[in-house]
């Protein structure tokens, strides 16, 4: 989720949120609902528009191009059906470069970002027979423009994968002698329900293998500078975070880590989006990842068949939408073994990340947990689109990502430190 600041938030919004009309709520129905119903197209004539907040050098988008490519291959959707919008900011430009996707006579139009979405949900007022999917965005539901989708995966699944893949190194260098304090490093990139989703994952992950452990996080207020995130982790490392996680989208970390490792330091890294043994081949022991051509396969086929797109979508290990990357040489002996027994009990929903009996907020276990799903400007403090509030913690856990595809745990849990 590419958050922009919370002024972008309040001077684009409160302008497309006029143009919204009457909102309305599906409060009714959780992630992968339907809502309203848009004008069908002859399947020959659909075509897709692709708005990128980088390009296949960076490695969030790169996984966002691939996921497209793979469906649109499986699907013989020819090139000439694509057309492409790379490195777009989340500014007018973005507003600019879905006008030129409508004039080219694009029927569904994708961003990956979230500072994006401002801009999908004024053009789609504008523009009520395109479908506006929104990547890791959170207003479909609320905003009352059934030609509005957003989409993201469950990562906070391989987050926790991930997180056991962690902790399994963390035991062995205990049992080994080699460190006295089990303690994980995180770069995070901003303080946003998705990254405290994600490392809370992260740590719980490793939490069940090493009780004890503790973990720091470092906000970098930043999706991408590898400078940022490089200092970040030497500074965790210096704090003597053993293992450093992220949610950034550079190989910075893992260079870093790397660096420190070849100098003969007990570290080791666990990356994000790609696999990053090229660059720390001794220090990687794996990445948390997203298969995003499942995503693209889904919607792309809904919109060839004439049928509608989720209003919100997630998916995770049970329909391949996640994984983690290639286990690294310096992974824990049975690593393997146990990481298939992991996704297995995700799978079978034997298992659920944000297990209440599994961590405390203030020493204390979490018995409720409201979610509002209203879109508040947090500039000004005022709600901009009314949404319904939701219980999430049933059955024993927090169900992240059910009543909204983006993430919204966002309690600080014991045992993480998050400087923020």
């Amino acid at each position: 989720m590419k958050k922009i600041i919370a002024l972008l938030l309040s001077a684009v919004l409160l302008f497309s949120f006029a143009s919204c009309g009457t909102t309305t709520d599906n409060g009714e129905t959780k992630a992968n609902g339907e809502t309203g119903e848009i004008e069908k197209v002859d399947a020959g004539n659909i075509k897709f528009g692709v708005i990128l907040i980088g390009d296949e050098n960076e490695g969030y988008t790169y996984a966002h191009i691939k996921g497209i490519k793979d469906a649109a291959a499986k699907l013989g959707v020819e090139e000439s059906k694509i057309v492409w919008k790379y490195t777009v900011g989340e500014n007018e430009k973005c507003y600019e470069a879905i006008c030129d996707l409508v004039a080219e006579e694009c029927n569904v139009i994708f961003s990956n970002s979230y500072g994006h979405q401002s801009f999908m949900v004024q053009a789609a007022s504008e523009f009520p027979e395109v479908t506006f999917c929104a990547g890791t965005g959170d207003t479909a539901a609320v905003c009352g423009l059934p030609n509005v989708k957003n989409y993201f995966t469950a990562v906070y699944e391989s987050r926790y994968v991930s997180g056991v893949v962690a902790g399994l190194k963390l035991k062995e260098l205990m049992d080994e002698g080699k460190i006295t304090e089990p303690k994980l490093g995180y770069v995070g990139a901003y303080p946003y329900a998705e990254v405290k989703s994600g490392f809370t994952a992260f740590y719980l992950g490793a939490k069940s293998i090493v009780p004890e452990v503790t973990m720091e996080v470092e906000y970098t207020n930043s999706w991408f500078n590898m400078i940022a995130e490089a200092e970040t982790a030497n500074t965790l490392m210096s704090r003597g975070c053993v293992i450093i996680g992220q949610h950034a989208d550079s190989t910075g970390a893992p260079s870093a880590v790397q660096a420190e490792h070849e100098k003969g330091k007990e570290v080791y890294s666990v990356g994000y989006n790609i696999d990053m043994l090229s660059v720390a081949p001794d220090a990687a022991l794996t990445s948390a990842t997203n298969n995003w051509s499942v995503y693209y396969e889904y919607a792309m086929s809904a919109a060839l068949s004439g049928e509608e797109i989720s209003t919100d979508w997630c998916r995770g290990y049970a329909e391949d939408a996640v994984a983690i990357t290639t286990l690294g040489k310096a992974c824990a002996e049975g690593t393997e073994e146990k990481v298939a027994e992991v996704i297995e009990a995700l799978k079978a929903g034997t298992l659920h990340v944000f297990n209440t009996e599994t961590f405390t907020v203030g020493g204390e276990k979490l018995s409720t947990s409201t979610f509002d799903s209203s879109i508040i400007d947090f500039a000004t403090g005022a709600v901009v689109y009314e949404g319904k509030q939701y219980e999430a913690i049933d059955g024993g856990y927090f169900h992240e990502s059910e009543f909204r595809s983006a993430p919204y745990f966002s309690a600080v849990i014991d045992g993480i430190t998050a400087n923020e």
